[in-house]
């Protein structure tokens, strides 16, 4: 650390403040140094030769002369192997009991020496060496395994070990969380340690807030989802294959995953995309039902400042008839930046505040950090010291309380890793309740410790309970956000149990879905924020996330008025949609950037709005299937090689094609169509798919595209349910579900399925088979 380097991290947060950081930066080393000696010299390890296999429940274990691996195939047809005895639990990633061995797969010789595994979907094949080969049932190979390799210190710890793969020469990667450079995954190596990068991000950052070991490889040959479920620092290094041109030979695609430790296991899905994130869904948990009013606009911004401020805004949304759900409060409104408080000057009567906008249609919606201001007198730290025998906080290696400087400047960190930790948090919401806030919004929960130099977070030899089982934070900083959410629902159901929690966090890993969604984090303001912002929503979708979305406009500087309302259109078809900017970056309301702005930004909300039955209809069958909302357009048609090249354009569901402008000066552009008929839904223009074809994009309007005999569930003239109906083309049927917003409760879905046909020239709409049961109005669109 040099002397530029000091000023950098006194002037970051102020010269008291930027000195201790410092100073616990070089503590959070020595630390480090002390409780994680160098690893020394390492023993190098492969499987050797097989030596003999023991069948079990769903598949058994093949010995090897150096390892053993375990092999079980679930109920479901999601397939488990395991390394040096790891077994499916214990698992951050599963919502409990790993799931039952499928008794019809058998583990049996395979004719080349090694074993094999057959079952409905998949053939697992085991060579002599320990390479693993999933197999179609007609025996394409979807995705090889290398024999694994493990480094042991001679002096004993954890090994490290790398996992190389191949898959087909056509393959292209998807997923490992969110990622701004995607939502394809090109040649190169991605970090999994989930990090904040600093105040804002472009697509060139890499690791950002959430991470996930989640590859989703689609080729022609079929589409699977590999799950390394191992939480420890690693990278995945990702190189697509070459198809040999002539009688050359083709090159496959390559992934290598690497771990600093921890368990070598994994899991996969195969299946079409559809049903890959319904397996993905059935192993790892539900997505969270978000309230229908968390599908509405929503308007943050750090800095506020007072409840006069918030009064403007709502004011200034309704008298300009713009549609608004939700108002976020951002640090400011606490006292001293201190979690789970008021600043009584500013926002003197918070609860008459939200009860006022609510009776308007607007929700308040909390930020809550999970650094605690470690100064006597505070509540939640003197309650957390109660907690258990030995408090509520992370530990270092010498029993003390890790200390790192956040916004309220020394704080501490509640280990979210202990079952009594997270029931004392849950609890702590109740404040927020009472002060009227309706949801709640995580954030700095990587978790972040502000760094005078090196990575923000917590040393990596900071004890955690991990479920009573011990561990250190090299194992515990990817799951802290997830269990921090986790905390937070179960809290929030408690309090309010017959209401459905709104969370949303910053970090997280797989399976977060359980407690809620995510959003994009600080993104840079700029055309390539713009283009990440959809990277982040289609890549973490896929993983298992279905509800996300941007900082809308950016996160930091001023956008130009263009470039705020692509960003506004974009927003607008995304699950979460919600404007947010920081403290210095000025205002960003819709009226701010002038007329042009605010009357594009005034029909994309009115769309949105109308849209209300079908985003509450996608988040239903999120919940019942596993699918997101935003969908790559090879959703459908995966083998469509054209169309896993396109990252410019999304399915909203199974009905409508969104091509979003993420270019300066676009007055039209051209569009990749998946097969079948496709209508403009604002000029009528008809196209046929599968093919490219050029659409108008105004700046006053985003290009949306109808597929033909879609049923759209929409808000009609008088407010009521309607059926928008999109015409089928001749001899080709079409449909859509339909799930009716009962409320904000816990009353079980109840889907409608639709079909359309054309009779005689005559749009014919059918519920369960029978015309009769359509009971909303149906208008007709595209004849």
């Amino acid at each position: 650390m040099d002397g530029r380097d000091l000023v950098r991290s006194v002037g970051l947060v102020g010269s008291k403040q930027g000195l201790r950081t410092v100073r616990y930066a070089w503590q959070r080393a020595r630390a480090d140094a002390r409780a994680l000696p160098a690893r020394g010299p390492e023993r190098a390890r492969v499987p050797g030769i097989l030596v003999g296999a023991e069948p079990g429940p769903g598949g058994g274990v093949v010995r090897f002369a150096r390892s053993e691996l375990r092999i079980r195939v679930a109920v479901g047809g999601a397939v488990f192997w395991g390394w040096d005895g790891a077994e499916p639990l214990p698992s951050y990633a599963l919502p409990g009991a790993a799931p039952d061995a499928d008794p019809r797969a058998l583990l049996e010789p395979d004719k080349d020496g090694g074993w094999q595994v057959v079952s409905e979907r998949l053939t697992v094949v085991v060579s002599r060496l320990g390479a693993v080969e999933l197999r179609t049932p007609g025996g394409v190979v979807l995705r090889r395994e290398l024999p694994p390799r493990w480094w042991e210190p001679v002096a004993g710890g954890p090994a490290r070990w790398v996992q190389r793969s191949e898959v087909p020469a056509d393959a292209r990667f998807f997923g490992l969380g969110g990622r701004a450079a995607g939502p394809r995954l090109r040649d190169g190596v991605y970090g999994l340690w989930n990090t904040d990068p600093g105040g804002r991000f472009g697509p060139q950052d890499d690791p950002l807030y959430l991470t996930m070991p989640v590859q989703v490889v689609v080729s022609d040959a079929g589409t699977h989802l590999a799950f390394h479920d191992n939480s420890w620092a690693g990278r995945v290094a990702l190189r697509e294959g070459a198809e040999g041109a002539g009688s050359g030979h083709d090159r496959p695609g390559t992934s290598e995953v690497r771990m600093d430790g921890g368990p070598l296991r994994c899991w996969v899905v195969v299946g079409t995309p559809a049903r890959v994130l319904q397996g993905w869904s059935a192993l790892t948990g539900a997505p969270a039902l978000p309230p229908s009013w968390a599908l509405g606009p929503q308007h943050a911004r750090w800095g506020f400042g007072s409840e006069r401020e918030v009064r403007r805004i709502a004011a200034g949304y309704r008298e300009r008839g713009l549609p608004l759900s939700v108002l976020h409060l951002d640090i400011d409104h606490f006292d001293a930046h201190r979690v789970f408080t008021v600043d009584r000057e500013r926002f003197p009567d918070l609860p008459g505040l939200a009860k006022e906008l609510r009776e308007d249609g607007v929700r308040l919606v909390s930020i809550v950090d999970p650094a605690v201001a470690a100064a006597p007198g505070n509540a939640v730290f003197d309650t957390g010291a109660a907690v258990g025998t030995s408090g509520a906080f992370v530990r270092d290696a010498r029993g003390r309380a890790v200390r790192g400087e956040v916004w309220p400047g020394e704080c501490v960190y509640p280990d979210f890793t202990d079952p009594q930790v997270r029931e004392w948090w849950g609890g702590l919401y109740e404040e927020r309740l009472a002060q009227g806030f309706s949801g709640i919004w995580h954030d700095m929960n990587e978790p972040v410790a502000f760094a005078a130099f090196g990575e923000p977070t917590l040393p990596r030899s900071s004890r955690h309970s991990m479920e009573g089982r011990g561990g250190d934070h090299r194992e515990g900083h990817n799951v802290y956000g997830l269990a921090m959410a986790r905390a937070g629902y179960e809290g929030l159901r408690r309090l309010r149990p017959q209401e459905r929690p709104f969370l949303f966090s910053r970090s997280g890993w797989a399976g977060m879905q359980r407690y809620g969604g995510t959003w994009s984090g600080d993104v840079a303001t700029g055309w390539p924020g713009l283009r990440a912002s959809l990277a982040l929503v289609l890549g973490l979708g896929l993983c298992g996330v279905p509800y996300s979305g941007p900082d809308v406009g950016g996160f930091d500087g001023s956008p130009s008025p263009e470039l705020y309302l692509r960003w506004f259109q974009l927003g607008a078809y995304l699950p979460l949609f919600r404007t947010h900017a920081a403290i210095d970056a000025g205002r960003r309301e819709p009226w701010e950037f002038g007329p042009r702005v605010l009357d594009g930004a005034r029909e994309v909300l009115l769309e949105r709005e109308r849209l209300r039955p079908y985003w509450v209809t996608l988040a239903h069958l999120a919940r019942l299937t596993g699918a997101p909302y935003v969908r790559p357009l090879w959703w459908a048609a995966p083998g469509d090689r054209a169309l896993r090249e396109c990252e410019d354009a999304f399915l909203l569901g199974d009905a409508l094609l969104v091509a979003p402008v993420l270019a300066p000066g676009v007055e039209e552009r051209s569009v990749r169509l998946p097969p079948g008929r496709w209508y403009d839904t604002v000029s009528g223009a008809v196209y046929e798919g599968p093919g490219q074809v050029v659409v108008e994009a105004p700046l006053a309007r985003v290009p949306v595209l109808a597929r033909a005999g879609a049923v759209i569930p929409v808000r009609g003239a008088d407010g009521g349910p309607e059926l928008e109906v999109w015409a089928p083309a001749a001899g080709v049927g079409g449909g859509g579900s339909v799930v009716r917003d009962a409320g904000d409760g816990w009353e079980p879905a109840v889907v409608e399925r639709y079909t359309t046909r054309l009779v005689g020239g005559r749009v014919v709409v059918e519920r369960d088979g029978d015309e009769a049961l359509v009971d909303c109005p149906v208008r007709v669109r595209g004849v």
